[in-house]
């Protein structure tokens, strides 16, 4: 992730002089007096307006709530609706005669609500802002009940404040700053600007803005999608650049993602890492037409495959973003660290003058490189890139041929001989093979009329298609246990995500679940399976493509861009109990997913929580209450009941009461980097309980926004403790979570603390029936049956 760090010395005050404010016309030309100004127990709904057509996009008409005015421009505090993402949002907009106005601040940035859904804001009794979906879902929320509030006022700055009886400020929207600063706006230590994924998507990016220090500006200031941070003024009847603030003298260049990820930068014109001789044979362009858009690895880096490692080096390149970081040693000991970290995808190393130590700096993503050499002398410095390419095995296949010259003719009977033998071998085999081939084809026909026969399946893609889908399966997001995942494009434009798997009889298994289990049925906060292939050996199935990729790349991090907030936290973990809740409870047969886990747990573009990979699920009638099976799922997320094999639906509500304390804490259920005594979470949990001092838990990486929630934080919580009973009958059914959650009933206050996860591979073994058939056999837990990342 992109991160600038300004320090005070470059920038001393970043403050704004006073913007003069008007009034708002609405479209009829007429003028309404709108307060500044609300008291408590006031409502407001959303409302379509008229839509404002640009080059580009399609605004509606904003819906005022409160309205500052003077001559010429001001601030409109309501609704706002883009019509190309059917996203719309309550947030403060600065306008200027009624034209265009700019959406300057969001209060619900990460979770827009559609422009059909009524949706409601209220200044509650309790002194609460809340803004509610159609079906009373909470968006987001001041979290400012019990606080005296008294009003609710937008301010000539632009500020929306909540005041109490005395008028303080209680509450601020300048504290939450989102993509832009408006006049009298200070970017405080520990506050950071962050750009919206693009110009169409206002969800936060990547780009984001540090600021130790107050610095100067003017107009309104914005962390625009590719890294630039520039002022805006309003001439000529529209809003124009008149500064960009992080401007150098090597110009774009500077940019982290001025020539995209792996692009070189020189004299502003963007090429891929490597000369002629090696470049295609790591990397390549995005787009031969746009080469601006950088370049991508023709083979992915993986775990599985660090055996093939090696570091590409680049002399004289340097990295256009500095952390602070680093780690002085090397350049053996940084390329040593890079490649036994296979989330390393290259490393920094810059020489100290007259020296062969200096700073080691590990990326884990890779943006643009700026080459040292050019027509800037001034700032050259002695660095190296390193970038960890992957190098396929070589298979030295050699063939021992003929023998020596001169040999006996007395040896004739036995070369005839063996060459005889050999060919009898040969046919038998080569029989045996055929027979194998016929009866593994009449099983795969079997599969594939079966498939055809089942109500309600989706699209049925073939292998070919797939492939050129997914250009050869030569984009991967992503691998596991059962096969790996690949990004791609149909036909008609659609991105989609191709899982191809690999294996036999458990790839056949987990196949047909997958498709059987969710290729009927829909649900918002559920994966869309769009089709599959079933083509001779090949077995693919095909997704929704999911933009932000699993929920483990942004809890479990070092890096506190990364970092979620509380309000994404929050729905992510309602979003799953709805997933949850309609398999076990909805759909025509209940549905175990057995391997809940952040892993397969997907975000989309606005960090809506997607339940996925349901290769492991079991489809029960409606009428039973348990189901004997094999153990299967992942260690540290099953439930004790496991050992017996007798298992309810209440194994996924343990799981789901792992990933709730995972998702607040921002840390893995078992972490073997950490001391013995701080290694399980569970136990960590416990034991806070029992001290009452369950925020110290929190994720250190949004520790003042979580203890500003902290009634919220901890009520959560309770619910995943609620979840994680011993004793299953003790645990709740998911619908009765969601009602938790969304506050409608109360936690058992009676909970048992003494968690009982069940033990690790290697440490226990299985007493109980297999699946479907009564025994009282002990059989050893073999990693095989157990789910890997995938």
């Amino acid at each position: 992730m992109g991160l600038y760090r300004m320090e005070s010395s470059s920038v001393s005050a970043l403050l704004f002089s006073l913007l003069l404010i008007s009034c708002f016309p609405l479209t009829d030309a007429q003028y309404i007096q709108y307060p500044s100004n609300a008291n408590l127990s006031s409502s407001w709904t959303n409302k379509i307006g008229e839509v404002i057509s640009t080059n580009s996009s399609e605004y509606a008409v904003p819906q005022p709530i409160l309205l500052r005015e003077t001559t010429g421009s001001g601030f409109i505090c309501g609704f706002y609706c883009y019509i190309g993402s059917d996203a719309c949002f309550f947030g403060v907009l600065i306008f200027q005669n009624m034209d265009l106005p700019e959406l300057v601040w969001s209060a619900n940035r990460n979770n827009p609500f559609r422009i059909n859904a009524t949706s409601t804001l209220e200044l509650t009794e309790g002194g609460d802002l809340t803004l509610e979906d159609a079906d009373g879902t909470l968006i987001w929320s001041t979290n400012t009940s019990g606080k005296s509030i008294a009003g609710l006022n937008l301010t000539e700055a632009g500020n929306l404040v909540l005041f109490d009886q005395n008028n303080n400020t209680v509450w601020q929207s300048f504290d939450y700053p989102t993509d832009c600063l408006v006049p009298s706006q200070k970017l405080v230590s520990g506050k950071e600007l962050t750009a919206s994924v693009s110009s169409s998507n206002w969800s936060e990016g990547l780009p984001s803005l540090l600021v130790t220090n107050e610095a100067l500006s003017s107009q309104f200031m914005k962390l625009d999608p590719d890294g630039h941070l520039r002022v805006y003024e309003w001439r000529e009847s529209e809003w124009k650049e008149v500064a960009d603030l992080l401007q150098t003298n090597e110009g774009n260049c500077e940019y982290p993602l001025s020539c995209g990820k792996y692009g070189i930068c020189s004299d502003e014109q963007c090429s891929c890492p490597g000369d002629s001789s090696n470049a295609a044979k790591y990397f390549r362009p995005v787009d031969d037409r746009l080469p601006n858009l950088g370049c991508s690895e023709i083979t992915s880096i993986s775990c599985l495959s660090s055996q093939y490692y090696s570091l590409m080096e680049l002399d004289n390149y340097r990295y256009s973003t500095f952390r602070e970081d680093t780690v002085y040693t090397d350049m053996e000991n940084c390329k040593q660290a890079c490649l036994k970290n296979c989330s390393c995808k290259g490393a920094r190393f810059l020489y100290d003058w007259n020296s062969s130590n200096g700073n080691c700096y590990l990326l884990s993503e890779v943006f643009s490189l700026i080459r040292n050499y050019g027509k800037h002398e001034e700032t050259y410095v002695n660095s190296t890139v390193l970038l960890k390419v992957v190098d396929s095995p070589i298979e030295n296949n050699t063939e021992q041929v003929g023998s020596k010259a001169g040999k006996k003719t007395g040896h004739v009977p036995i070369i005839i001989g063996s060459s005889l033998g050999a060919f009898f071998g040969v046919l038998i085999l080569i029989v045996t093979c055929l027979f194998l081939f016929r009866k593994k084809n009449n099983t795969m026909e079997v599969e594939e009329d079966y498939l055809d026969q089942v109500s309600g399946m989706p699209t049925r893609f073939s292998y070919g298609g797939l492939k050129a889908a997914t250009e050869n399966f030569s984009r991967k997001l992503g691998e596991g246990g059962f096969g790996s995942v690949y990004e791609g494009t149909l036909g008609n434009g659609v991105k989609v995500a191709v899982k191809l798997l690999e294996g036999l009889a458990q790839v056949k298994k987990s196949f047909l679940a997958e498709v059987e289990t969710i290729g009927s049925i829909h649900h918002v906060n559920l994966v869309i399976l769009i089709g599959f292939c079933a083509e001779k050996s090949h077995r693919l199935l095909v997704y929704e493509y999911m933009c932000n990729g699993s929920l483990d790349r942004w809890i479990f991090h070092k890096n506190q861009d990364l970092a979620l907030g509380w309000q994404s936290r929050r729905k992510i973990i309602l979003d799953i109990a709805k997933g949850l809740s309609y398999l076990h409870e909805e759909c025509t047969k209940k549905i175990f997913h057995l391997d809940i886990k952040p892993q397969n747990i997907l975000l989309d573009e606005h960090f809506n929580a997607k339940v996925s990979d349901f290769g492991l699920s079991k489809l029960i009638d409606r009428d039973q209450s348990q189901v004997v099976t094999t153990m299967r799922g992942t260690p540290g997320y099953l439930a004790p009941e496991w050992l017996s094999a007798v298992i309810t639906e209440k194994v996924d509500v343990y799981s789901f009461g792992v990933v709730v304390l995972e998702i607040l804490c921002g840390r893995k259920n078992i972490d073997r980097s950490r001391p013995e005594e701080d290694m399980h979470l569970l136990s960590i949990f416990k034991r806070k309980a029992q001290e009452e001092q369950l925020l110290d838990m929190v994720d250190k990486h949004r520790t003042e926004e979580m203890q500003l929630h902290g009634t919220e934080v901890v009520k959560m919580m309770r619910v995943g403790a609620w979840c994680l009973q011993s004793d299953f009958a003790k645990r709740p059914y998911m619908s009765m979570v969601v009602k938790a959650l969304e506050g409608l009933v109360d936690v058992d206050e009676n909970l048992d603390y003494s968690f009982s996860p069940l033990p690790l591979p290697g440490s226990l073994t299985v007493v109980g029936p297999k699946e479907g058939v009564a025994s009282s056999s002990t059989t050893p837990l073999l990693a095989s049956v157990l789910s890997g990342p995938r």
